[in-house]
């Protein structure tokens, strides 16, 4: 009778664990509005290409959910792209010499191409590719946001592996990991919580862009998707100051929204990767993430889920050129001479034949003297580049560091600098056009600001993420040591997180080449102003359809940013390597 009476409570409490219980009930709603969002959106891909020529943007601010929606589909999209080309591609420039040594050049100039040059050059193999379907033209677009979030994240990525401390890396071989365990056990975790925030910056970068691969124009062809990016794009051709307004608020409103429900679960999840002995005097914290932990149904649904990823970290998977001793001097390393030169002749007869076709190219639409005219455009943009993110390094450096070190201080800040981060340089463009207009400014140097409008937040963000994630231990040694004043800047903290401003610096340098060709050619209606550099030379010829001399601007503009990084950051990315390491 005991016996049954016990079988009898052990069946009931496990059929109670199964019930939802009153936080589910909070939880399920949000999970639904995110799925029928989803289906929607997808729905609204299959549709023909010409209902986006019948269905005129409308500036009523009814639709600007629907439109908010759309955008935040294609920005999730881009993002999770983006996320799978961090993880394989910062692998493999990372962990192998001889990909790295063409892939990390790549990177450069692929950070260099505008949004505008990959646009012009996708929309129409998109199109092609998904004949008489929306799909094509939401693809073109999602690609569009892509160009303007990877770049960042596979920089962080690579930096952070590139960047593992020696004693846990040794401590991973002395427990016979494989690469594959040793990937998802150390260097994923490792790298987490600076990815997090180069992910938030990412996400807010994509915004600055969100006009050009919404609202595409290459020559006579113009393509116009439902978004927040075409509503402001209408709004500014209209010069209608109420419909800016609302798009300003509801960006907010996203913004806020994607912070509560996205970012800030991840960076209270990823604080337990921090590398440190001692606890964080304050642990940022998340409600939607204590929701989560406090329901019954979801949680016992998500269990199954993290015990396959756990698995699948845990499966003993050998790659052979991963699995080599790393951290050693490069004149050291047992490689075959014989490969080193072959593979160094094909990829420069690759280089070779690639710039040959180009050279071929332009040389239709381009002459001499045009070259040298963009070669000089381009050396004024490289001066605004230079000071303005100097300026940019001497305010967010500090800033950064502190908020970094408050976690509670940077739970206020977060949404904050993402809506700054995500301000569009176009909702600037009726002040700036209006008063140089007005007061016959000079636009090579009132447009200026602009560049560094949305890409000073790389530097900020790094800085944040290297101060949130320095040992606490250390910081404690140093209280204890009494290093305070300009000693703790120079011997703790500064070392502590040069890497990550090296790396927020290069792709900040590389988003303010980029954010020129909005920044240097601007437009309120049917008043264009134009400042003299490279910027103004691509978008200029962008939309004219001049394909000849947008691979030359783009070209320079690529060649430029190359040679900056390998001159400049990348000397300081291998000190901070070398040198300032946290072992």
């Amino acid at each position: 009778m005991q016996f049954n009476f016990d079988l009898k409570r052990t069946a009931n409490a496990s059929a109670w664990r199964v019930l939802p219980n009153r936080w589910d009930f909070v939880a399920f709603p949000l999970i639904i509005c995110l799925i029928a969002m989803a289906a929607i959106g997808f729905h609204e891909t299959l549709l023909p290409i010409s209902t986006l020529k019948t269905q005129a943007i409308s500036l009523d601010p009814s639709n600007l959910p629907e439109y908010a929606m759309r955008t935040t589909l294609r920005m999730l999209l881009a993002m999770v792209a983006s996320l799978l080309f961090t993880l394989v591609y910062g692998t493999l420039a990372a962990k192998s010499r001889r990909a790295g040594q063409v892939l990390v050049p790549i990177l450069d100039i692929l950070q260099s191409v505008p949004v505008l040059g990959y646009i012009s050059f996708t929309v129409t193999f998109f199109l092609a590719l998904f004949p008489g379907r929306v799909l094509g033209a939401e693809l073109a677009a999602i690609f569009a946001i892509f160009t303007s979030q990877a770049w960042n994240m596979t920089f962080s990525f690579y930096q952070s592996l590139r960047t593992v401390p020696r004693d846990l890396d040794e401590v991973s071989r002395g427990f016979h990991l494989t690469a594959w365990q040793r990937f998802w056990k150390l260097e994923v975790p490792f790298s987490m919580p600076g990815l997090i925030w180069n992910m938030m910056m990412s996400m807010s970068g994509g915004w600055f862009f969100v006009v050009a691969s919404e609202a595409i124009t290459v020559g006579n062809n113009t393509i116009t998707l439902p978004g927040i990016g075409a509503y402001l794009a209408q709004a500014i051709a209209d010069k209608n100051l109420h419909a800016i307004g609302w798009v300003i608020l509801a960006m907010t409103v996203v913004i806020l929204a994607y912070d509560q429900l996205l970012f800030r679960p991840l960076v209270a999840w990823a604080d337990k990767f921090r590398m440190e002995n001692t606890s964080s005097g304050d642990a940022p914290e998340s409600w939607l993430l204590d929701l989560i932990r406090r329901t019954r149904l979801i949680h016992r649904l998500l269990v199954p889920l993290g015990w396959l990823f756990a698995k699948a970290a845990r499966i003993p998977l050998r790659i052979p050129a991963f699995d080599a001793v790393r951290f050693q001097i490069p004149q050291r390393e047992k490689s075959s001479r014989v490969g080193d030169i072959v593979w160094a002749v094909f990829v420069l007869v690759a280089t070779v034949f690639v710039v040959y076709r180009v050279f071929m190219y332009v040389r239709t639409g381009v002459s001499l003297d045009e070259v040298g005219h963009v070669f000089g455009l381009g050396l004024l943009t490289l001066l605004r580049v230079v000071v303005l993110i100097a300026l940019a390094s001497v305010i967010w450096l500090p800033l950064g560091v502190l908020i970094g070190l408050r976690p509670a201080l940077a739970e206020k800040i977060q949404p904050l600098a993402q809506f700054l981060a995500a301000f569009p340089a176009n909702l600037l463009f009726p002040v700036f056009v209006i008063a140089i207009v007005r007061f016959h400014l000079n636009p090579d140097i009132w447009l200026s600001p602009l560049i560094v409008l949305g890409t000073q937040w790389y530097i900020l963000f790094n800085v944040v993420a290297g101060a949130s994630s320095y040992p606490n231990d250390y910081r404690e040694a140093a209280k204890n040591f009494r290093i305070r004043g300009w000693q703790w800047w120079r011997q703790v903290m500064l070392p502590g997180v040069f890497p990550y401003y090296v790396t927020g610096a290069i792709t900040a340098s590389g988003g303010a080449w980029n954010a020129s060709i909005v920044a240097e050619f601007v437009q309120w209606g049917d008043t264009k102003v134009a400042a003299h550099g490279l910027g103004a030379y691509i978008a200029q010829n962008t939309a004219a359809g001049d394909y000849p001399k947008i691979i030359m601007g783009i070209a320079v503009m690529s060649l430029f940013v190359t040679l900056f990084n390998r001159l400049l950051w990348r000397p300081m990315y291998a000190y901070a390597e070398a040198k300032l390491r946290l072992d």
